[in-house]
């Protein structure tokens, strides 16, 4: 059997190591991770072996050559272009069409049983055989579901939390027959998981999975890529290592000087020809490449340098890792999680901080402070995105250097000339900010439009009206210390999670766009915001009757800008409102949980003595509402997504409404008594946005205030929602508190657990297998429902080291019971 090794992939998360080399020559304990691999197969019989290349395909070329060093025989099929996963293996057909082959990552670390592998694929009669293992964060992969013969059920490219319902995912090791290639396309990209197994499965061919015992390391990142040359060194995968071991974990190659003086502290492996002064200490998982000096005084620990590197004396080198043929200087200091590319010189008593990146060629000034990276990771966050954008503490995760480079990736990803619409709350920070914001987009080539201090919905809906897209900078909800800088599409709502991964790349690559000269973008400020907002949303819902009815609002804009907008719709609604809190306080730019609610009973108890025939309550960017009915009691926010259901449901009397899996199952009854339906969403607001944008769709809401008005707009809108809702009263002439009473009842409890990141996908498979036979719905997290109609879910945080659960019963000790019995489910299996 033939096996073919792919090597033609980027590595771009790995840069600048991968910037002036292919990412299967990176070395792990001083052997490029492809020889490792190659070892592997050549250990399982092995020997013939295609190579596919493509990105700096030459160097691949020139250090293996034909194999004979291996003692295999290696060929090589080159890409002109990236095929794709399948399309490359379909460039080497012609070497493979004979006989089944084994199909290998060049750049993935393991010792599974390859031999193994390859009688369960004979045994089963498969036409695909995919190696699978089991993750502890399953997000980067892709998840399989097999049955207990070991046919795949189900494929699942790259999840989000919300998805992941099992640790098992696909390595990209395959066992195949030739019978494939007619499922490929020949000279066109062609995905294995994405394009060819769905079709397969279709058609319903064999696809059986293994699921391996052994090590498996896909090396994509820099942490996985120093997490790999640790466990090499602790023994826990099986590849052969250069050298004597000259005591317990100590590693040291051929042609290696170690004074008798240095401290050596394993494990830890030196190479060949290396050099280790007198007074140097050298400790646990640290690397040392071929031809390095590493000078007296000096300190490494988890340290990952490659070969040619000269180290001064008296350095510090913390968990970082430095390129071939770098110099760093006498007392410099490189912290932990720094990457120093390849031909780099590190002055005297510089400082390189933790996660700083420096590309290949470059210099650092002697005594230079570099500091220029936020680490992210100490959130327990992998992306810079979270829920609500980019969100970090003012002026110390979230700075004017971080906004700049934001905004000069976002610009890098949209063309020379476009224009962005920025937009801020009425904190100071915020317009510190956004000034930063959009120096740096102008810097870009893009024509920037600020609308300055306005409602969140207002710069949604502005930036729908011909900008490629938009910023919002705000004040995080309830935490007054911290900022979310928000990102939309041309269309207003949240970028996707496909262009927050491409901006995402952008950044850590820091390889931004400038404008030539001539080419700064321009900056203008539009006038008439608000008439133009608000003549939009009147023109377009339905108020028809309100001038009629005679109603009195008492309407609360919090000290927040929704008191902007207010005017302008107010005085053409034909409604007698009274206005509190219309004035904004810099110094108070959001809202506490507790001061939400005391305000909340303070417009209660002008309604009741108004004689109102409602109250609502904006929130301070005026994106979400909360209500007060007649009577000045506070309806509580899920309850005000079931009375605004009733209301729109009972005129439509057809369509569908948007609403998040973890709302009551009441609501579906709601909608079926007026003739509409439910479509379940995630518990993303980018999911409740997708389905709102269908014509079909009346109406959508999260049961936290945020609401949709379809024929408006499709992002949660405070105003919009506030409009509706008065024609709504205003036409049926019920008052709330009779609409919120002949709803029924709704039990749904909810409960946080505190999840380690490393057990989250084990969390999930365990509740998937204690399922059961119980109907499962895996529409985001998992939902298990109980053959009496009582349900939960569990659903992993994306941002935080949480799991979520929610459980609906027909009262609330029974919806209790179930949540305690699950939570005991999710607890131990993360312990």
């Amino acid at each position: 059997m033939k096996a073919v090794v792919m090597a033609g992939g980027e590595g771009t998360r790995l840069r600048p190591m991968t910037a002036s080399m292919p990412k299967p020559l990176l070395p792990v304990a001083n052997r490029p991770i492809m020889e490792h691999v190659l070892r592997l197969l050549k250990r399982h019989g092995l020997t013939e072996t295609v190579v596919t290349v493509q990105f700096l395909a030459s160097l691949v070329k020139n250090y293996f050559g034909d194999g004979e060093e291996l003692g295999m025989e290696l060929t090589y099929a080159n890409e002109e272009k990236p095929l794709g996963t399948a399309g490359s293996v379909k460039n080497a057909e012609e070497a493979l069409k004979d006989d089944s082959f084994l199909v290998i990552s060049g750049d993935a670390l393991t010792d599974f049983d390859l031999t193994d592998l390859i009688d369960f694929h004979r045994e089963r009669g498969a036409l695909v055989t995919v190696c699978l293992t089991r993750v502890p964060n399953p997000l980067e992969f892709g998840i399989t579901i097999v049955d207990e013969e070991g046919k795949v059920e189900r494929f699942l490219e790259k999840p989000t939390w919300g998805q992941v319902f099992s640790d098992t995912v696909n390595t990209g090791i395959y066992v195949m027959e030739p019978e494939i290639f007619d499922y490929v396309d020949p000279d066109v990209p062609v995905d294995w998981s994405g394009d060819v197994f769905p079709q397969l499965m279709k058609e319903g061919k064999p696809i059986y999975g293994y699921v391996a015992e052994g090590y498996w390391e896909d090396v994509g990142t820099h942490e996985s890529y120093v997490k790999a040359q640790a466990d090499v060194l602790e023994g826990k995968v099986d590849v052969d290592l250069d050298g004597f071991e000259i005591s317990p974990g100590v590693w040291v190659a051929e042609g290696a000087e170690v004074h008798p003086d240095a401290v050596l502290r394993g494990p830890l492996y030196i190479g060949d020809y290396a050099k280790v002064e007198s007074g140097a200490e050298v400790r646990e998982h640290s690397v040392i490449g071929s031809n390095v000096v590493v000078k007296s005084g000096s300190f490494l620990h988890r340290a990952v340098v490659h070969d040619n590197v000269y180290i001064g004396e008296q350095t510090n080198l913390r968990g970082c890792v430095i390129g071939k043929n770098t110099d760093v200087m006498r007392a410099a200091r490189i912290e932990d999680g720094a990457v120093i590319g390849d031909e780099c010189l590190v002055g005297e008593e510089s400082i390189v901080q933790g996660n700083v990146r420096v590309y290949p060629f470059k210099t650092v000034e002697a005594g230079a402070f570099v500091n220029t990276s936020v680490i992210w990771e100490s959130r327990g966050q992998a992306h810079l995105f979270g829920a609500r954008g980019v969100s970090g503490i003012l002026n110390v995760e979230i700075t004017p250097e971080l906004a700049v480079r934001l905004a000069g990736a976002y610009a890098t990803t949209l063309k020379k000339g476009s224009t962005v619409t920025t937009a801020r709350d009425h904190s100071r920070g915020a317009r510190a900010l956004k000034r930063a914001i959009i120096s740096a987009l102008q810097a870009s080539a893009i024509d920037v439009r600020d609308l300055e201090n306005v409602p969140l919905p207002v710069a949604r809906q502005q930036t729908a009206r011909g900008s490629a897209g938009g910023i919002m900078v705000r004040t995080t909800t309830g935490v007054p210390d911290s900022v979310d800088i928000m990102f939309f599409d041309e269309r207003g709502a949240d970028l996707s999670q496909g262009s927050q991964r491409k901006l995402d790349r952008v950044y850590a690559r820091q390889e931004y766009r400038r404008a030539f000269p001539g080419e700064i973008g321009d900056l203008s400020f539009p006038a008439s915001v608000f008439d133009s907002y608000a003549g939009a949303l009147l023109r377009t819902v339905d108020t028809s009757g309100v001038a009629e009815a005679g109603l009195k609002i008492v309407v609360d804009a919090s000290g927040g800008s929704a008191g902007l907008v207010l005017p302008s719709l107010l005085g053409r609604l034909g409604v007698d409102a009274l206005t509190i809190n219309p004035g904004m306080d810099e110094s108070r730019p959001t809202e506490t949980a507790d001061g939400r609610r005391s305000g909340l009973v303070r417009l209660g108890e002008i309604v009741a003595s108004a004689r109102a025939a409602f109250g609502v309550r904006f929130d301070p960017v005026g994106e979400r509402i909360s209500l007060v009915d007649e009577r000045g009691r506070i309806i509580e926010d899920h309850r005000a997504l079931l009375v605004l259901l009733d209301l729109i449901a009972a005129e439509r009397r057809s369509g569908r409404v948007a609403l998040p899996v973890t709302t009551t199952r009441i609501a579906e009854q709601v909608a079926a008594y007026h003739g509409t339906q439910v479509e379940w969403t995630t518990t993303s607001p980018d999911d409740l946005t997708r389905v709102c944008r269908d014509d079909a769709t009346i109406f959508g809401g999260d049961g936290g205030g945020g609401f949709i008005v379809p024929e408006f707009s499709s992002v949660f809108d405070g105003a919009a929602a506030f409009v509706r809702l008065i024609g709504l009263v205003a036409r049926t002439q019920l008052t709330l508190s009779q609409i919120d009473a002949r709803i029924p009842r709704a039990h749904v409890v909810r409960r946080d657990l505190a999840t380690p990141w490393a057990v989250k996908g084990l969390v999930m498979r365990h509740v998937v297998e204690a399922a059961g036979d119980r109907s499962v719905d895996t529409t985001d997290g998992v939902r298990v429902v109980e053959s009496d109609g009582r349900w939960v879910m569990v659903l992993p945080d994306p941002a935080e080291a949480v799991t979520h659960l929610w459980a609906e019963g027909p009262d609330d000790a029974s919806a209790q019971a179930l949540l305690d019995e699950w939570a005991a489910v999710v607890d131990g299996a993360g312990r």
